[in-house]
């Protein structure tokens, strides 16, 4: 078998994806027609949708992705998005997706709209429901705070917080597992988001903030002490501080990475550039996901072969990284075991040629070998 053919038919799971980054640009064009609105885009074919999608910075790519928000007016435009997401995870075997949304902006930032949560809610859950019947595949939530609107005039104002976070407890009934907090970093840390995410944890969802993305380790230092972190969203700046490194390894807090995201935002100037392979050497755990797939113009397909083409990984590193995937998610144990068996299967109908040894390198810092699993 070929290693690519290998990654399409690898069982999968996503636990970093934003919903509204998941909608194409044939979508996109059918939204805008439908709500009449085609004056927002560039053009009104897919090739000037695409040219539209490369970002000068964090902020550029911040304001099309407002843009994109603006298209989903009604629950059947959610129900729309997410079943075609569904569609595109049973193209690339995704078994399982955490898609994370960010309600305040729907019913709060763009009140023209007049979306309710229930609403919202009611458009997530029929999507969810024809993509689990058509596909077989299954979807989770998470919930995010965006953390700009927040700051104004240089003082903090919760509400985006306290209203994200009733729309997570109100969303539990159709998967809700998490509360986020996405957005730019700079000028917008962690901390002040405390009161929301140890509620949220209280109330039984995990704590997943994005960090160390466009700010260095202090932002991930304030994810974790501050909102306890069950995840990290990236976390790829915590190669600029040793003592965060054995801390993320010590506590075991998994890592969302998006590589081709974090080249795409300018964070990295190339994929090899980037800290993926260092992390996971350092006994890290490691997950690769693909953010706003159409938007980078990448899949998690994708992202599996930049491990192979470009960090020189191997089958059984592949399966590895996999599992740590459906391990890190917020599912059910029972699906989580659902999936973890699926995996299994498929690795013992694989051919024995196929498997060579996995990837071991020491990290000079660190002295450590591969993790094996979480």
């Amino acid at each position: 078998m070929e290693i690519h053919d290998f990654i399409h038919r690898l069982p999968k799971a996503e636990i970093h994806v934003h919903l509204e980054g998941t909608i194409g640009p044939e979508t996109v064009l059918e939204l805008a027609r439908r709500h009449r609105m085609l004056h927002r885009l560039p053009g009104e074919d897919v090739a000037s949708l695409r040219r539209w999608f490369v970002y000068r910075d964090f902020d550029h790519f911040v304001r099309i992705y407002l843009t994109l928000q603006a298209f989903l007016r009604t629950p059947d435009d959610f129900a729309t998005v997410v079943y075609r997401c569904g569609e595109e995870m049973a193209r690339q075997n995704i078994r399982y997706r955490e898609l994370t949304v960010t309600t305040y902006t729907h019913t709060h930032l763009q009140r023209d709209k007049g979306l309710s949560i229930d609403q919202i809610l009611e458009g997530l859950r029929q999507g969810q429901a024809w993509a689990r019947r058509d596909f077989g595949v299954e979807m989770r939530w998470v919930f995010d705070v965006i953390r700009n609107s927040p700051f104004q005039e240089g003082r903090y104002h919760p509400e985006a917080a306290t209203v994200t976070l009733e729309h997570a407890l109100l969303g539990r009934e159709i998967g809700v597992v998490g509360l986020g907090l996405g957005g730019a970093e700079v000028g917008a840390p962690p901390e002040p988001f405390a009161h929301a995410f140890w509620e949220a944890r209280e109330a039984g969802l995990l704590s997943v903030p994005h960090a160390g993305e466009t700010v260095g380790p202090e932002s991930i230092w304030g994810a974790l002490h501050g909102l306890g972190a069950d995840r990290i969203g990236h976390g790829v700046r915590a190669m600029e501080d040793p003592t965060l490194l054995v801390y993320l390894r010590e506590h075991r807090i998994p890592l969302e990475l998006c590589p081709t995201s974090n080249v795409r935002l300018g964070v990295y100037p190339s994929l090899a550039h980037h800290p993926f392979p260092h992390l996971d050497r350092m006994g890290l755990w490691v997950t690769v996901n693909s953010d706003d797939p159409p938007l980078f113009n990448t899949s998690l397909e994708q992202e599996y072969r930049v491990l192979v083409d470009v960090f020189g990984y191997g089958p059984k590193d592949l399966v590895r990284i996999a599992r740590n995937g459906i391990r890190a998610s917020g599912a059910e144990e029972t699906v989580k075991e659902r999936l973890l068996a699926e995996l299994a299967a498929f690795e013992a109908q694989v051919s024995p040629d196929i498997w060579g040894e996995p990837a071991q390198a020491v990290d000079e810092q660190l002295g450590s070998r591969h993790v094996p699993d979480p």
